[in-house]
């Protein structure tokens, strides 16, 4: 095999500064993470002028987060064969328009179709958003701070989409909430056109489309099947049948990839303990830490009676500490280590949960949600830092784009599961009992579960992660696996 296909092949232009090109990246980042939580406040004002039926509103935000973790790894590897500049210039693109047409739409059907279309633009852009940040920056302390970065930045979009919704609504429309993409995407995008350089996997594969087909497939089918438990349940063919679907695609998909020449995700990545380690301890923790936003939320506005602005701006010290976590996750990692700083962020949040679960239905507001939520949240940031960095840290070059695309995957599939799961237990425990009390009950409940599956995803990150982060090239088992499947083609 010639040294050409085992690297990525760059642009000839003129370097942009590194901390340029994490900007740009981190913005996208930061679009697409608060376009997730963003339109939660709007559904009201939506329902209002639309004519939507309570189901056409919980489509609102499931048509974005099914595009979006269906065609999440299709993304991350369209971006290591086609160029990572160039999906992120698509993905933005699509997603811009798409915000757009969603905040001009006329009709429910209009608005859905936008939303699906956003979601897919943020599947193709996402993944290549970490690429291009590890790309710029060397392996060593200067990339976990840029990977500390992202991460804020992304953990900032999805905390802030609460408060920039409320401020959106209460001073424009619901609108707002899509068409402030169009102008800061449009800003991006040009910046993005002139300074980011471009890179990909320089072997000259083809996508593997039954591969691509199966994955997606497999993956939007097992979203709407999570997406249908909130308000169906678990046990009726509406939510059995397509969870049943989605993994029997995604188990299909891995007998494809086991026998394709040029598979669209390589096996052997997954055998790799940096990869797989990281991506289920990802999955793990985002199932208890996305949800905090959204029954802090909750309680704020049906126990506390906070107005949306108010409950916005009564997790503004949360989302100033997830920020805080990520920027000292990289000076912790070299003090203790990846894994360590990884096992201390998941204790301190599983604290904040432990805490939070003691909430009353009168409680105030420095005790029930302030103390509390800065220590989730502070976790959060501690520990997403390190596991992102030792999720790429053990895949070659031309996987970069893949093993991200694997990064937010885990994320988002972890995230929308635990939502559900929990969702569901708050839902049995207040028993259609609509008083402060009971619901309190049923939000106690909810954080009392995050915080065990944080002290589970705790003792599993001290066994199973990799005690440091280390290059691809340092990695013989992981050279060696790439070169295997390369080889096959």
């Amino acid at each position: 095999m010639r040294e050409a296909t085992r690297t990525s092949r760059r642009s000839s232009s003129p370097a942009s500064p590194a901390w340029l090109v994490v900007a740009l990246a981190c913005a996208g980042q930061f679009l697409v993470v608060l376009d997730v939580s963003v339109v939660n406040v709007a559904l009201p004002s939506m329902r209002a002028e639309l004519g939507m039926s309570a189901s056409g509103l919980q489509w609102v935000v499931n048509a974005y987060a099914i595009a979006f973790a269906g065609f999440m790894l299709l993304g991350g590897r369209a971006g290591d064969l086609y160029g990572r500049k160039r999906m992120f210039l698509v993905g933005l693109t699509l997603f811009t328009l798409a915000s757009l047409a969603g905040g001009l739409a006329r009709d429910d059907g209009q608005l859905l179709l936008a939303r699906a279309v956003q979601g897919l633009g943020a599947a193709v852009l996402a993944p290549s958003t970490l690429t291009i940040v590890t790309s710029a920056v060397p392996q060593g302390a200067a990339r976990a701070r840029a990977i500390a970065t992202w991460t804020a930045v992304g953990a900032g979009g999805g905390a802030a989409g609460g408060l920039v919704g409320g401020v959106l609504v209460d001073l424009l429309s619901w609108r707002w909430v899509l068409l402030i993409n169009v102008p800061v995407g449009a800003v991006v995008l040009a910046g993005a056109l002139a300074r980011l350089p471009e890179s990909r996997a320089g072997d000259g594969r083809r996508l593997d489309v039954p591969g691509a087909l199966l994955v997606t497939a497999g993956l939007a089918t097992l979203a709407y099947g999570i997406s249908q438990t909130e308000a169906a349940g678990w046990a009726v063919p509406a939510t059995l049948v397509p969870l049943a679907a989605g993994l029997v695609l995604i188990g299909l998909f891995g007998v494809v990839e086991a026998r394709t020449s040029a598979p669209l995700m390589p096996l052997g990545l997954l055998r790799l303990r940096s990869v797989s380690s990281a991506n289920v301890a990802m999955l793990l923790c985002g199932s208890a830490m996305f949800s905090m936003w959204y029954f802090m939320t909750l309680y704020a506005q049906n126990v506390l009676g906070y107005p949306p602005l108010e409950a916005g701006l009564a997790l503004m010290p949360s989302s100033l500490a997830i920020v805080l976590g990520s920027k000292l996750a990289p000076r912790l990692m070299r003090a203790v280590g990846a894994r360590t700083a990884a096992v201390l962020g998941a204790l301190v949040a599983a604290a904040g949960f432990g805490w939070q679960s003691t909430m009353s239905a009168d409680g105030a507001y420095v005790t029930a949600i302030m103390l509390p939520g800065v220590l989730m949240m502070l976790g959060a940031g501690l520990s997403s830092t390190p596991l992102a960095a030792l999720a790429t840290s053990g895949a070659a070059p031309g996987e970069a784009g893949l093993v991200s695309g694997l990064v937010n995957t885990s994320r988002t599939m972890g995230g929308s599961l635990g939502l559900a799961v929990l969702s569901t237990l708050a839902a049995a425990r207040t028993a259609g009992r609509g008083t402060p009390e009971a619901l309190t009950e049923g939000y106690a409940l909810v954080f009392r579960v995050g915080a065990g599956v944080l002290l589970v995803g705790a003792v599993l990150m001290l066994v199973w992660l990799p005690r440091r982060t280390a290059p691809a090239t340092a990695d013989p088992g992981s050279a060696r696996n790439f070169q295997e499947v390369r080889q096959r083609s």
